[in-house]
């Protein structure tokens, strides 16, 4: 969804899957909270190309209230205007079929488990921001047009 909504807007896509992908390879321990650094670097770069004028998307699961109030505190620092959007499955059987037939080819980086998935959305922290949420059911061409009117609302 990152990626068509960034072919149609024209913009940069900061993934913190490759992020944190690239410094294992680089040799820093799983052990380390790499997570968290993912994202710490995703924003680094985000900044840099919000104060060049670019927008920017920001594909990382932001499950929890943390993450998210990082992007709150950059929209605030450079003036931009943040929007989330969420991407659901409406349909469990579909997700996990989904997910167990995926091959991103982040080097280094493993394919998670449907039992990670599941037990990473037990930690989800409830969202209270305003955001957009897609059905993944629906095609992606569809869901990038909704995405795409929805940015054109903010402003």
């Amino acid at each position: 969804m990152a990626e068509g909504l960034a072919r149609a807007l024209g913009c940069a896509v900061l993934s913190v899957d490759p992020v944190e992908a690239a410094m294992w390879r680089a040799g820093v321990s799983r052990n380390q909270p790499t997570g968290l650094a993912a994202y710490v670097i995703a924003e680094a770069l985000a900044a840099e190309q919000l104060a060049l004028g670019h927008d920017v998307i920001v594909d990382a699961v932001n499950g929890v209230e943390p993450a998210r109030e990082q992007w709150r505190r950059l929209a605030d620092r450079t003036g931009s205007v943040l929007r989330f959007i969420e991407v659901r499955c409406s349909d469990e059987a579909e997700h996990r079929r989904r997910l167990e037939g995926r091959l991103r080819g982040v080097d280094g980086f493993p394919e998670p488990t449907w039992d990670a998935v599941q037990a990473r959305r037990a930690g989800l922290d409830d969202w209270d921001d305003q955001r957009l949420v897609l059905d993944s059911m629906a095609s992606r061409d569809a869901n990038v047009r909704l995405a795409v009117d929805y940015l054109a609302q903010a402003g």
